[in-house]
């Protein structure tokens, strides 16, 4: 064999050599791993949506995975503060985040965002989805969607509505509502859901939209009256309540969904294995129940389905928060 044909034969052992090296290398590193606790980080306060999210699903995620995870609660800043921690963490798979739908919002929402959603964020797959629901002041004189509009649109800037803060999901929610109704409402920002629901049982703001789940005691209790769920679909626990769209407005539809991510860069076998133990622990027949019971349906995905669902609701979201100038600033 002549020397010039030498030299590209040798080459591609090499090539080949270090691709087996490596291959060799990330298996033995998924295998390993986690020698450690999992970090989850939940950028809001305890007791929110995301944060029940994340206590539901870390126990059996851990036995899955078959190591430890534990919550860290970083809130600010519409959930940017912790993202933005989990973006800068070591790509290692130590440090992983949880948030909702505003993982899609918020780039829109803010002029100068501390992390790139889509370039800094390796998502590891979807979790859940939840729903809000459209509660009115029970003086309030409708009695569904479709006199709630009437009402608003013979009344305008009469009638207000509460949400747990500018750019939050309950924000959102009644903004979408507007776009697709026609109506305008006006925008009263609390610092939580909470004391939103209690100034619209009080009558300080005519309707808001919670969580389905914070709602419902209060809805059952009768302090509350639901004129419809935001999902596509009827919820479990309030079975009698319809969507939105059946209710009088076709074409509304809103879902809080939520995603779980690592920092760019960390290595795919461990993005794979924290995938598939994802996955097998949102099948368990035990997880499903408990996650019912707070109004959660699990949506179990790969990592690209993940990305693709935040690459595709982010356009759809700028296009709204610029047509009606929201804000969270």
């Amino acid at each position: 064999m002549t020397p010039s044909l030498r030299w590209p034969t040798l080459a591609r052992r090499v090539a080949a050599t270090a691709a087996l090296v490596l291959c060799t290398t990330t298996a033995a590193l998924a295998q390993a791993y986690p020698a450690k606790a999992v970090k989850l980080v939940v950028p809001y306060a305890p007791g929110g949506s995301a944060d029940i999210a994340a206590r539901l699903i870390t126990d059996e995620w851990a036995k899955a995975l078959g190591g430890s995870l534990f919550i860290e609660n970083k809130g600010g800043a519409g959930g940017n503060i912790g993202v933005d921690m989990v973006a800068k963490a070591q790509p290692d798979g130590y440090t992983i985040g949880l948030q909702t739908v505003s993982l899609a919002i918020n780039p829109s929402l803010t002029s100068k965002m501390p992390y790139d959603t889509l370039k800094d964020l390796a998502p590891i797959g979807m979790v859940a989805s939840s729903q809000h629901v459209l509660v009115v002041n029970n003086a309030l004189p409708a009695k569904n969607v479709r006199e709630l509009i009437a009402l608003l649109k013979a009344k305008p800037g009469q009638y207000s509505y509460g949400s747990a803060g500018a750019g939050s999901t309950f924000h959102m929610s009644a903004e979408l509502f507007k776009a697709v109704a026609g109506t305008p409402i006006v925008h009263i920002p609390y610092r939580g859901g909470g004391p939103a629901m209690i100034d619209t049982m009080s009558g300080q703001v005519a309707l808001s939209f919670p969580v389905l789940s914070a709602a419902q005691p209060h809805v059952q209790a009768g302090k509350l009256r639901a004129l419809g769920v935001t999902g596509t679909k009827r919820s479990a626990l309030m079975p009698d309540v319809p969507t939105i769209a059946e209710a009088g407005l076709p074409g509304y539809a809103f879902e809080t969904w939520f995603i779980v991510f690592a920092p760019a860069g960390t290595p795919k076998p461990i993005i794979d294995k924290l995938n598939a133990t994802l996955n097998q622990a949102l099948n368990t027949p035990a997880l499903k129940e408990r996650m019912a019971k707070d109004g959660f349906d699990p949506i179990p995905s790969t990592p690209e389905q993940a990305r693709a669902r935040l690459e595709a609701e982010m356009p759809q979201w700028a296009k709204l928060i610029q047509e009606r100038g929201i804000t969270a600033e």
